[in-house]
C-alpha cells in the first residue's frame, strides 16, 4: 500500500513540474513566486497555509508523542 501512495505522490508532482514547465513557455511572465505573491495576498489563503504547514509538522515532523 505505501509503495501505491509513494507512486501517486510521485506521479502528482511529475505533473506539477510538468504543467509548471508548460506554463512557463507559453506565459514567460508567470513564476513560481508571482503565483505565491497572489496567492497569499488574500487572508483565507494565508490562514490555510499555516494550517497545512501545522499539520504537516505535527504528523510527519514532530517526534513520537503517544
Amino acid at each position: 500500500m505505501i509503495v501505491v501512495s509513494a507512486i501517486a505522490f510521485l506521479a502528482c508532482g511529475a505533473a506539477l513540474a510538468a504543467a509548471g514547465w508548460v506554463i512557463g513557455r507559453r506565459f514567460a511572465e508567470a513564476s513560481v513566486t508571482a503565483m505565491f505573491d497572489r496567492l497569499m495576498s488574500t487572508g483565507p489563503v494565508r490562514i490555510a497555509v499555516i494550517v497545512i504547514w501545522w499539520w504537516l509538522g505535527w504528523h510527519f515532523l514532530a517526534g513520537q508523542t503517544l
